[in-house]
């Protein structure tokens, strides 16, 4: 397929820019297996959910990866982080008026200092001139991560909106998006139903946002992610199949680790792992894992369009999206949200 397959006029107006009032004032659009919409709130979820049903989420914790600060000389650089590698390194993006090479010193948020020890691509590694933890530096100077089409600057509001109140493994620049609608009295209401609940991890890097530049989308190479499956959720999964329930994934990194999961295991079933995957998940990929997604609306043209397409179907999914566009949903990480069905009917 071409990258163009996935185009839709996305009028600016529909791009959120502010989170919904509550986590749970979001619309929900769902998208069942014979490509019906049916316009619902994000709440409507409860119903459509059954106590053999598992609800898969992604841990990871956003970090405050967006830094400020100048070179010695006084230039300004700013620095968006892909990744920590260990207590004091880190891989980051270096937005400054020349790139700086291999021994560079820069002075970050006027409070540490980080030594550039090299580059590679896009990314350059630094390392920080303290014995404090990249971390806990980071997490104290840092400012949130908000997307490239968020147009206004990081607001104390984001350090809890731009977060899903289960993360607990820091490591990501971008939120997933999904799980921003769940709050704490929802999840136990769906656990009071008998729903299970089991966590994956994948540390969203800023590749994400990364646009497909080849026509032929078979030509796009993923950028790499780091994933986590621990045995306990393998099994939860195992167990809720046994019983007939359903496997929702919450968010598209969700899908990933799961499909990444089986994809590269010996036996092409789902197995622990840890460890990185580069997973292009387009129409014609065979779901081994997960039965239903809720995710939110994507870019045009992007590899997450894709990925819904893959499990949908093309035309369903295009269909959901001329419909949203249509009845003004919101886009993008503070928009609202989508459920679509895969071999099951919704109820």
């Amino acid at each position: 397929m071409k990258r163009q397959d996935f185009h839709f006029d996305l009028p600016e107006h529909l791009i959120a820019q502010q989170p919904a009032a509550t986590r749970l004032g979001s619309r929900l659009l769902v998208l069942d297996t014979n490509g019906a919409l049916i316009d619902q709130q994000f709440p409507d979820l409860f119903d459509y959910v059954q106590p053999n049903d598992c609800l898969i989420f992604n841990n990871t914790r956003v970090i405050p990866a967006r830094l400020f600060g100048q070179r010695l000389t006084g230039g300004k650089v700013e620095l968006l982080i892909e990744r920590i590698l260990d207590h004091s390194r880190f891989l980051t993006h270096i937005r400054a008026s020349n790139a700086p090479k291999a021994g560079a010193v820069l002075r970050i948020a006027d409070a540490f200092e980080v030594e550039v020890l090299g580059r590679d691509g896009a990314l350059f590694e630094v390392k920080v001139l303290s014995d404090e933890s990249a971390l806990s530096l980071i997490e104290a100077h840092g400012h949130m991560p908000l997307p490239p089409y968020i147009q206004r600057e990081d607001e104390l509001e984001d350090k809890t909106r731009y977060q899903t109140v289960y993360s607990s493994k820091p490591g990501a620049v971008a939120a997933p998006t999904a799980g921003l609608h769940f709050d704490e009295p929802f999840l136990e209401k769906l656990q009071q139903k008998g729903v299970q609940l089991g966590y994956v991890t994948l540390h969203v890097g800023a590749g994400t946002f990364k646009p497909v530049q080849v026509d032929d989308i078979s030509e796009h190479r993923m950028h790499s992610e780091v994933i986590e499956i621990l045995p306990e959720t393998v099994a939860l999964i195992q167990q809720t199949k046994a019983k007939g329930g359903r496997v929702f994934a919450i968010g598209t990194t969700s899908v990933r680790c799961l499909e990444s999961a089986a994809w590269l295991s010996a036996t092409g079933e789902l197995a622990p792992y840890q460890g990185e995957t580069d997973i292009f998940i387009t129409p014609g990929y065979e779901f081994k894992v997960v039965d239903v997604l809720l995710t939110n609306f994507h870019l045009p043209e992007s590899t997450l369009i894709m990925l819904v397409s893959a499990f949908a179907g093309y035309q369903p999914t295009m269909n959901a999206y001329a419909h949203a566009v249509q009845q003004q949903y919101r886009f993008f990480s503070y928009g609202d949200a989508m459920l679509v069905f895969k071999g099951n009917s919704p109820k």
